[in-house]
């Protein structure tokens, strides 16, 4: 038997969906339209020497065929796929070994190294990149004088050591941040299922690997996906770094590149249609995550 909404019950459903809605429209659909509208014109002067003004002119996808044309644009995309190589095995890694560590029986603290490792992540992220910047700078850093004590050399802001310096930089924020999320997952696995493999002589390791980490997948499914979105977005440490730098150019990265086009070089069009493609590659690595982490959990 179905149940009917009165006439006077028929709006209720509206009036809690229309707050959301009205921020997601002002959010996310009125920005995205505005942008594509942008990205089909183009300014250009009026005369020679520009005295004469500017004036708007309709392009259609010239700006994309601009920007999938810059070779400086396509350099971006290969700074961040280097950076994403490093990173994201380090990062989820990272905060995988902590999650299953803190949840180990034998740990002790718990509560306190929860805190201890979340803490890096209440730094704001700009913050973050400007300590890391000076920790990475010969004459500041006593990490450097560390390494020069015991005979060691490397240069963290050279063209061989500065993606491996952003992405430390960018892991040691989110690493606490993603253990919490997957300890709070392994909260979830039934404990008759610990009790189970413990009853059966499994040690403490092949208990995370072979029962715990196979429990959580979906979450490190989605810790990857919202990891590498993430990744393609870097601005930060390379803006911060690139004072410091001769190897981060101004364009480092695709919002770096977006950046100069918007607000250095005043060219809305090919910023907005830039930062549309780049939308769009979010749009298909989580689609690919997504299938590729969904096979995984069937597996």
């Amino acid at each position: 038997m179905t149940s009917r909404l009165a006439p006077g019950q028929r709006s209720t459903p509206a009036l809690f969906i229309a707050p959301f809605l009205a921020l997601f429209l002002a959010t996310l659909v009125a920005p995205v339209a505005y942008s594509l509208w942008m990205s089909l014109f183009r300014e250009q002067a009026t005369s020679g020497l520009g005295f004469g003004g500017t004036q708007t002119l309709f392009v259609g996808a010239g700006n994309y065929l601009r920007a999938l044309g810059d070779p400086t644009f396509h350099r971006g995309f290969l700074h961040i796929a280097l950076y994403c190589v490093i990173y994201i095995p380090v990062m989820v890694g990272g905060a995988l070994a902590l999650a299953l560590l803190v949840d180990s029986a034998m740990a002790g603290a718990k509560k306190f190294f929860q805190l201890a490792y979340f803490l890096p992540h209440a730094v704001p992220g700009l913050i973050a990149a400007i300590i890391w910047g000076f920790l990475y700078t010969p004459g500041l850093s006593p990490v450097v004088d560390l390494l020069r004590a015991f005979g060691a050399e490397w240069d963290f802001l050279g063209p061989d050591g500065v993606v491996f310096s952003m992405a430390n930089a960018a892991a040691w924020q989110w690493i606490g941040y993603n253990m919490v999320i997957f300890y709070a997952a392994l909260q979830a696995v039934p404990r008759e299922m610990l009790e189970a493999a413990t009853v059966d002589g499994t040690g403490e390791l092949r208990t995370a690997l072979s029962v715990k980490l196979p429990m959580i997948r979906s979450s490190v499914v989605l810790t990857m996906l919202f990891t590498a979105v993430g990744a393609i977005q870097l601005f930060n440490e390379p803006e911060v770094l690139r004072s410091r730098s001769s190897a981060v150019s101004q364009d480092w990265s695709p919002v770096m590149y977006i950046y100069q086009a918007a607000f250095t070089e005043h060219d809305y069009g090919l910023a907005a249609a830039a930062s549309l493609l780049l939308a769009l590659l979010g749009a298909v690595l989580s689609f690919v995550i997504t299938k590729l982490g969904n096979r995984w959990k069937e597996a």
